[in-house]
């Protein structure tokens, strides 16, 4: 699995979680910028009585370990949460063995304003969703659809809480 810097022990959680659950041994590489939460996690696995070489960390270059997880015939899957541009290398890169992949690439969430919705919750939760974490997580809303009875007060109420 790959993961991503944002959020790191939940997306190191949801990839391994399932794996360990199955009986599948995993090997991780994490972003370099948030190496220090895997390694933590890796010492929970191994206090915690999962045996070596169940649940292993790699950190380094992201290139050559990519290169070795989608070529390795020991690696059965590749997990991978991170950009579109990365996500087609490696599937191109595991495509050659014909390896399962399993990929969440550069959120594109919309936020959807109906005609019916109460406004003023829908300009929060617009900035809930644009803004949390400074916008730097895969749910944030990329897009806003607002539906033509509603746009001009929506719009008007947004810019107002942004300002």
């Amino acid at each position: 699995a790959i993961t991503p810097w944002n959020f790191p022990s939940a997306m190191i959680t949801r990839k391994a979680g399932p794996a360990l659950a199955a009986g599948c041994t995993m090997v991780l590489k994490p972003a370099s910028q948030t190496p220090f939460s895997a390694l933590a996690l890796a010492e929970l696995a191994q206090r915690a009585g999962i045996p070596a070489g169940v649940f292993n960390v790699v950190t380094g270059s992201a290139g050559d370990i990519g290169g070795e997880l989608t070529s390795n015939p020991l690696v059965r899957k590749l997990s991978f949460t991170g950009s579109t541009e990365i996500g087609r290398q490696l599937m191109e890169q595991c495509a050659k063995d014909i390896k399962k992949v399993s990929l969440e690439l550069g959120g594109n969430a919309p936020f959807i304003v109906f005609d019916d919705a109460d406004l003023d919750k829908a300009v929060e939760g617009a900035l809930a969703s644009k803004f949390r974490n400074a916008g730097q997580t895969c749910v944030c809303a990329n897009r806003l659809y607002v539906q033509d009875g509603v746009y001009d007060r929506f719009a008007e109420k947004l810019n107002q809480a942004v300002n």
